[in-house]
């Protein structure tokens, strides 16, 4: 189960790092100017703390995994990150058109809810 715990980690801090990388993904540069200013903040604002939720998982996975594996507050926080993977994958043919990379990104977000769910089991 270790082993589950430090891939969650793994699959948390690639996750920190693609939200990095949406300025220059998206085009940010050119296109949040086309927003109203408090609609690119918020989106700016939104991803950079879901940024740091991500790093501070994976922190949390690399350094505490026993504590994520036999408390009772670990075993909560694993079940949430799993059902917040799972949510985000529900989302993604809700919100986004359903292509190859769509449907990429919903397999690897029910990997993820995978990932966090078995140690619990």
């Amino acid at each position: 189960m270790k082993t589950l715990i430090y891939l969650g980690g793994i699959y948390c801090v690639a996750f920190a790092v693609f939200h990095l990388a949406f300025w220059r993904l998206f085009d940010w540069r050119r296109e949040l100017p086309k927003l109203k200013p408090v609609n690119r903040g918020v989106l700016q604002v939104l991803n950079l703390r879901l940024t740091y939720v991500f790093f501070v998982v994976g922190f949390l996975c690399f350094f505490f995994t026993q504590d994520l594996l036999a408390t009772r507050l670990g075993r909560v926080l694993l079940g949430a990150v799993s059902l917040f993977c799972l949510m985000r994958a529900i989302e993604q043919p809700l919100f986004w058109k359903f292509d190859k990379i769509s449907a990429a990104l919903f397999t690897v977000l029910l990997a993820g809810a995978v990932i966090f769910a078995l140690p619990l089991l």
